[in-house]
């Protein structure tokens, strides 16, 4: 656009001085050439345009938005539009409670309502990217401030709209990711009605109530304390188990040995244990037929 304007002026001055009566009329022909020159030089620096990796470009005429869409790269258009970049990378946008973190200034966590009525707090964490040939109709309805016209404020009433169907407890243990999904496909399709692609939500941190935090905590201890006490009675029941088999073991043996041996074979072991009581090399005198039919064992100690 420089060498454009320039050009125009140098033409403009080449016909201002191509007068016989001026003494520097002789330079009017060098002007118009080097005029015409610079326009045609203007003209094709204008009709090239560079569109950056990672964005598109939106052109607009005199205020009308054309539909045409210009890729990364080198592009010939109208030397006389104005490209608009639209970045068409990853964006995300962050609503949280702490401080600067989330581009608001102060708190910009969303706050809900539950079944039950008490209040929770969501931070959270959208990700999100302009679908690249809806970039002229967002550019023509929303403007470049997409994320603050559109992402935030949608992000936020849809969240609101869906955590009153879930009490608190529930929304912060069991039906979170119930929950996720559940926001996720209403976001997801009031975006894309848009032209912004949601690609993902994610739900960083949900903060309750002190009083029902601690009901909570309380809840989770005796529910451990509760298994505790089951696996001491598990393990209990077992080792009575284990002696009761143990016992009737025992019994078992006792009864197999009072109906099974005779008085016979019983004599006969008295034999057979007398024999290796002789033959021990610390047995001296064997005494037979003592008191009892119970033998007498002498040695030198």
């Amino acid at each position: 656009m420089f060498f454009l304007i320039l050009g125009i002026l140098a033409l403009i001055v080449g016909f201002s001085i191509n007068t016989p009566s001026l003494a520097v009329s002789r330079f009017a022909r060098p002007f118009k050439v080097v005029g015409i020159i610079l326009i045609l030089v203007g003209l094709l620096a204008a009709s090239v345009r560079q569109i950056d990796a990672g964005t598109v470009g939106v052109q607009s005429l005199f205020g009308s938005v054309q539909n045409r869409v210009l890729e990364s790269g080198l592009n010939v258009v109208n030397p006389l539009v104005t490209v608009t970049e639209f970045d068409i990378k990853t964006q995300n946008y962050t609503m949280s409670g702490a401080h600067d973190e989330s581009g608001q200034l102060g708190d910009d966590a969303i706050r809900v309502l539950t079944a039950d009525g008490l209040e929770v707090v969501i931070d959270l964490t959208v990700l999100y990217s302009v679908i690249p040939s809806e970039s002229p109709n967002i550019y023509r309805s929303i403007g470049s401030d997409y994320s603050n016209k559109v992402v935030r404020p949608i992000t936020r009433t849809r969240i609101r709209d869906n955590a009153v169907y879930y009490d608190a407890v529930s929304l912060y243990s069991t039906k979170r990711d119930e929950f996720q999904s559940r926001i996720y496909k209403t976001i997801e399709s009031d975006l894309r009605k848009r032209g912004i692609m949601l690609e993902q939500l994610l739900i960083r941190n949900i903060n309750l109530p002190a009083s029902v935090k601690t009901t909570i905590e309380s809840k989770i201890n005796a529910e451990q304390e509760a298994q505790k006490m089951q696996f001491v009675l598990q393990k209990e029941r077992q080792e009575a188990e284990r002696k009761r088999v143990e016992a009737q073991g025992i019994a078992d043996y006792q009864k197999i040995l009072a109906t099974g041996l005779s008085d016979k074979q019983l004599q006969y072991e008295q034999i057979k244990a007398q024999r290796e009581l002789a033959a021990s090399p610390n047995t001296k005198i064997v005494v037979l037929g003592g008191r009892g039919n119970v033998p007498l064992i002498l040695n030198e100690k």
